[in-house]
């Protein structure tokens, strides 16, 4: 989607996968292409400019998923799935934008206003991850305690982020923040290749054992701190 905007905009930079997994440590669409900006041309960018690029990159996106491109990680409906079942309050918080998100489960899981209560999206806070800004309004609005709450995260900014609102976090990383350091992860309670389904078995890479090969709601518990 980036690299839609840059060549809709007649700019000649292409991100590839190694770049973007660099590029993501920059929490926010806008901030990401307003540091690229700045590093490729030496000067502080144009706001207007970087907004432009932004909405193009928004637009690209939105196209991309419509179409179909985009698909849930293994296990991600499952789980959102049973906590509802079970009463579970469940929150999206994200430095991504509410369109963005919007677009995202409206395609990929259309009744999501059945599992997910609140959303707390980059517009929302001045401050994105690694600042817990995002988390702290989502502990606020929910009415809950930290101690009481897991985040499931894929960067090593969203597990700083968790953890300095004192969350207990389930780590999955993803294709972008695959080539972050350890040491990102490492405060993590369990760090999982994906969230497993029946047919595809996840992997524990630290944490506890998971013996049916995918996550529930007892194995979450279990991550909690002992009251």
């Amino acid at each position: 989607a980036f690299n839609r905007a840059f060549e809709e905009a007649g700019l000649p930079w292409r991100w590839d996968v190694p770049l973007y997994q660099r590029l993501v440590r920059i929490s926010g669409g806008r901030e990401r292409i307003a540091a690229y900006l700045e590093a490729m041309e030496g000067r502080l960018p144009d706001c207007e400019r970087v907004e432009q690029l932004q909405v193009a990159k928004q637009r690209a996106y939105n196209a991309l998923v419509a179409a179909g491109t985009l698909t849930l990680r293994p296990g991600v409906e499952r789980l959102l799935r049973s906590a509802a079942q079970q009463g579970v309050p469940q929150a999206i918080v994200t430095t991504s934008s509410r369109l963005a998100v919007q677009a995202l489960l409206d395609q990929l899981l259309p009744d999501h206003r059945s599992c997910i209560q609140l959303w707390v999206c980059g517009e929302d806070v001045l401050r994105k991850k690694p600042d817990p800004a995002a988390y702290e309004l989502a502990l606020e609005r929910l009415v809950l305690p930290a101690d009481r709450v897991i985040a499931l995260e894929d960067s090593g900014n969203g597990v700083a982020s968790a953890l300095a609102a004192g969350l207990t976090v389930l780590v999955t990383r993803s294709g972008a923040s695959a080539g972050e350091s350890p040491d990102a992860f490492a405060a993590a309670a369990a760090e999982l290749d994906h969230l497993g389904e029946p047919d595809q078995p996840l992997q524990v890479r630290r944490g506890p054992a998971c013996p049916q090969g995918w996550v529930t709601l007892s194995y979450l518990q279990q991550l909690l701190p002992a009251r």
